[in-house]
């Protein structure tokens, strides 16, 4: 994987990330706020779920 391929990963996750936010910012903060009221342990098997599924994508993409 050439550097001009993360860096159009990284620019495409900005892209996605970014699209809640401008489409409906009401709904992003309350997701936020579901989010702040959430056990350590909870965010971070919300983390560990989206490395596997990114990890699985990847994988079945090469």
């Amino acid at each position: 994987m050439s550097s001009d391929q993360i860096f159009a990963a990284l620019a495409l996750m900005l892209v996605i990330e970014g699209l809640l936010p401008l489409i409906n910012p009401t709904l992003w903060r309350q997701v936020f706020a579901r989010m702040l009221a959430m056990t350590d342990g909870q965010i971070r098997f919300v983390g560990l779920s989206s490395i596997l599924a990114g990890s699985l994508l990847l994988l079945f993409a090469l």
